[in-house]
């Protein structure tokens, strides 16, 4: 069966830009470098994508989009060295500082980002390759193509399912319109057209997040929001100091959310694109 003769990329680009414009300003990671850090402790979603790479002792693995170590850090004692690429500039000095606290060895720290010459940031070419949440682009051939050449071995990436971290609730609460963007399943039909037979797994997180207090609810939910108004503030504070229930000291939604986000990988030398 042929598959559609559909531009996967040009659909991915149209709609994925709409929801993630703001994520592409490394300034935008600075300001939630730290909330971001902190919300990785508390997440199952590292433990589960580790068990499904499988780290092994002699890989080079280059993790772009690496924030403040979310994988490079537990993953850096089973490998041989990690390349951490990342383009916010905050993230990279919380890497550092983890990196010094474990007395981590083996990571190198990059300043870059997809659309750098990587050849100029001498990336060289690494065993595996992961991009773990952090397929923020514009041109998805051309990125995927861009990690085949830098894997020899193996392409691992995540990327999100359906709304992902996003609260329908939470935008109308603030009066603002949700817009659904594209998921991984236009990834996967990409690579299938590039003749890429990938490996598709999920990663399921029941999210439960904990709030010291209203002001705090807001602060944590303004990424969702970008360019939030004061009327919209207004709208989401009033709906969160009705809605917030106290559990166990802290301050939490009265509903519990399921976020996937879809692991998708494939061994390079046997799936050359193209």
């Amino acid at each position: 069966m042929q598959l559609p003769n559909i531009d996967w990329s040009a659909l991915w680009r149209t709609n994925h830009d709409r929801r993630f414009k703001p994520a592409r300003d490394p300034a935008f990671w600075d300001k939630r470098a730290p909330e971001f850090a902190r919300h990785v402790k508390t997440s199952d979603y590292v433990n589960q994508f580790m068990a499904i790479l499988k780290p092994q002792p002699g890989w080079r693995v280059l993790d772009v989009g690496s924030a403040a170590g979310t994988l490079a850090v537990p993953m850096a004692p089973w490998v041989k060295g990690v390349t951490a690429m990342d383009p916010s500039a905050r993230m990279r000095e919380l890497l550092e500082m983890r990196c010094q606290e474990e007395g981590i060895d083996n990571i190198r720290i990059v300043d870059g980002r997809w659309e750098d010459d990587w050849d100029a940031l001498n990336i060289g070419v690494h065993d595996v390759a992961i991009a773990s949440r952090s397929l923020i682009v514009d041109d998805l051939k051309g990125t995927i193509e861009k990690l085949q050449r830098h894997a020899c071995r193996r392409v691992v990436l995540s990327a999100m399912v359906g709304d992902g971290p996003h609260d329908r609730r939470i935008f109308e609460a603030a009066g603002r319109t949700f817009s659904a963007g594209t998921d991984y399943i236009v990834l996967v039909n990409l690579l299938r057209q590039m003749g890429i037979f990938a490996n598709v797994t999920f990663i399921c997180n029941r999210q439960h997040k904990a709030y010291r207090d209203v002001e705090d609810a807001v602060n944590s939910m303004r990424w969702m929001l970008d360019g939030m108004t004061a009327a919209e503030e207004d709208r989401l504070r009033e709906y969160l100091t009705r809605t917030l229930v106290r559990e166990n000291g802290s301050w939490t939604l009265p509903y519990r959310r399921i976020v996937r986000w879809a692991v998708v990988w494939w061994d390079t030398e046997d799936n050359p694109a193209g």
